[in-house]
């Protein structure tokens, strides 16, 4: 006998009999015909290989098995029950969990805002929330690992995994740091080519920010001159605050901007990074999943449009850059 294989409201019938006696009482209490009651209990006799009813001229009585199934009928149906409440209170948003990958620019800018909004919207999701870079965040979208990342590209280096699925939340403009007392800061925007000849802070470690300030040099027609290479953006915000360089940064990594450095656009010219959330294809999305990806959408869409605002705002107010 193959336990999978009953069939739970067979034994329900089986219940409805021992607790009314009789195969016809059974039958009135479930709106069953006594005939259908009597299939009922062959087909849970065939599952269960061996007889659960003694038939005798006064009625039935239950067989060793029958008063076994009985004896479990009542844990079964309240396991059934927390089962389905559980269920409930998971597709309600009330219960469940969920793994969500990011990057650390996005972790101290975006993500924050969204964290905050779905917690108050979903208090009872449990949400856990992994840093990593973006080799590491794509293996652990692939390990399942986590249900569902955030991850960037740029256009020379698009992200294109056939068994991956991508939303794009929003594009983060590259702009350029200098100090507070730099000759350019009261421009609201530079062109590339005007920075020749200033020396560079950037990223360390083959950081991508490094080689978007090679690929943008590039095309401006000049090689860079590296002067220090940071750990994180603060301290490359630090390097450039006392004169030691000017530097590249996307704009979702000068969400904390110190007093004593300004940012200037680089207009058209900016390489622009995606956002990205990234799923699995070929799996259907949770309810907690579903809810996140809107609440990102949203936090994305409100953040693209603060930066069209800014720029709009500090294109008004500054000085045309020269032709």
């Amino acid at each position: 006998m193959d336990s999978v294989g009953l069939d739970v409201n067979r034994l329900r019938v089986l219940g409805a009999i021992a607790r009314r006696g009789s195969m016809t009482g059974a039958a009135a209490d479930l709106q069953y015909t006594p005939s259908a009651i009597s299939q009922q209990v062959r087909r849970l006799e065939a599952e269960v290989g061996q007889p659960v009813l003694e038939r005798h001229t006064r009625g039935v009585r239950l067989t060793d098995a029958g008063r076994a199934i009985v004896r479990h009928l009542a844990s079964i149906d309240n396991q059934l029950a927390a089962l389905q409440s559980e269920l409930d209170d998971i597709a309600g948003l009330r219960a469940g969990s969920l793994r969500l990958g990011t990057f650390p620019t996005v972790a101290a800018s975006l993500l924050p805002v969204a964290v905050n909004r779905f917690h108050q919207g979903h208090p009872g999701v449990d949400l856990k929330v992994v840093s990593a870079r973006l080799e590491q965040l794509m293996e652990h979208l692939e390990r399942r690992r986590v249900e569902m990342t955030l991850l960037w590209d740029y256009p020379w280096s698009r992200i294109e995994v056939p068994e991956v699925e991508l939303i794009e939340l929003l594009q983060d403009p590259t702009e350029v740091v200098v100090s507070a007392t730099h000759h350019l800061a009261g421009r609201g925007e530079v062109r590339m080519a005007e920075l020749a000849h200033e020396s560079w802070v950037t990223r360390g470690g083959a950081h991508p920010v490094a080689e978007v300030l090679s690929w943008t040099a590039l095309r401006a027609g000049f090689e860079p001159t590296v002067a220090f290479e940071a750990n994180d953006y603060q301290e490359a915000q630090a390097m450039v605050a006392v004169g030691l360089g000017v530097a590249l940064a996307p704009r979702l990594a000068l969400a904390n901007l110190r007093d004593d450095v300004t940012v200037l656009s680089l207009g058209d010219e900016a390489p622009r990074r995606r956002i990205l959330l990234a799923a699995l294809k070929g799996r259907s999305p949770t309810p907690a999943e579903r809810a996140m990806a809107q609440v990102l959408r949203d936090v994305g869409a409100e953040a693209a449009a603060d930066l069209g605002s800014a720029r709009a705002a500090r294109d008004g107010g500054s000085a045309t850059p020269p032709s």
